[in-house]
């Protein structure tokens, strides 16, 4: 028992350091003039084509589902991506700082949700730890927006944040899925979200192309880490620690960010990035050694 709840530690820990890396091949391919809608068509396409293909011919997986789990699936999807569309979106009224600070609200939507609807309760080092997470994503990002605050795209993010919560939660909580394997449960959230960046894209007709070697690798790496990886990895950890204490890990995402640009694109440190990193560590380590009387 005690090797399986350690197996969803590390499996949030490795879908939050996946997810981080989004930003290192998303941007690239904006750079060379791909839009977002097209950005995430081919992040979600080649998601889909790889994994099934892993599915069928590796781990030769069965496909067929129920009418009933192909709707809640469907539903999922959706809600998935849409969280990705609305994120997106948010960046073109807010400063992205900003906008990943207000999107680290859906720990705590998570925590609301379980509390209010699904009488989940959470002992108070996991509260603790939650309040001493969203602290450091602030500092981390500094919480000074430049310009004035656009209503539009504070609202764009919630949504994102709310979506995002949501899908963590009926992960967890929806008992028709339950018995989905992890994999199975991820191939199908990218296969319905992928609809939505179709119709996005007037099926197709508006895809833009991938013109060079560059944006192709670009394209499949953000499947791989940010996409297969991370979905398949957070269905683990959501089945094994629950919601709640999975989106708390998700901490780690932003630092994943941070150190790229670190490491890359020669950002300074700075007393206040350190001090977000310090309780972001902090928070997630409460919550792993966190245990239940």
């Amino acid at each position: 028992m005690k090797h399986y709840i350690t197996k969803g530690y590390i499996n949030g820990i490795i879908a939050a350091i996946s997810y981080g890396t989004n930003p290192l091949f998303a941007l690239p391919m904006y750079t060379n003039g791909l839009g977002v809608n097209s950005v995430l068509f081919y992040r979600y396409f080649f998601a889909v084509l790889i994994y099934g293909l892993w599915l069928k011919l590796y781990k030769k997986r069965d496909f067929k589902l129920t009418i009933k789990e192909y709707t809640i699936l469907f539903i999922l999807g959706i809600i998935f991506a849409l969280s990705s569309l609305f994120l997106f979106d948010a960046f073109n009224y807010l400063e992205s700082g900003l906008a990943c600070t207000i999107l680290f609200s859906y720990p705590l939507i998570v925590a609301l949700i379980s509390r209010i609807i699904f009488k989940e309760r959470q002992p108070k080092t996991i509260w603790i730890a939650l309040f001493m997470v969203i602290a450091g994503i602030i500092l981390l990002y500094g919480g000074n927006p430049k310009g004035n605050l656009s209503s539009r795209g504070i609202i764009l993010v919630l949504l994102s944040a709310l979506s995002y919560a949501i899908y963590m939660v009926g992960v967890k909580e929806i008992k028709l899925i339950k018995h989905i394997k992890p994999d199975i449960l991820a191939f199908y959230t990218m296969l319905f979200g992928l609809s939505i960046f179709m119709c996005n894209l007037k099926f197709c007709l508006e895809l833009q192309p991938i013109n060079n070697l560059f944006v192709f690798g670009c394209a499949i790496l953000l499947a791989l880490f940010p996409t297969i990886i991370s979905l398949e990895t957070i269905s683990i950890a959501i089945k094994i620690i629950g919601a709640v204490k999975t989106s708390i890990i998700g901490a780690l995402e932003p630092l994943t960010a941070i150190a790229f640009g670190l490491m890359l694109f020669g950002e300074t440190m700075t007393y206040k990035i350190f001090c977000g990193i310090l309780l972001i560590l902090l928070g997630v380590i409460v919550v792993i050694v966190h245990k239940k009387k």
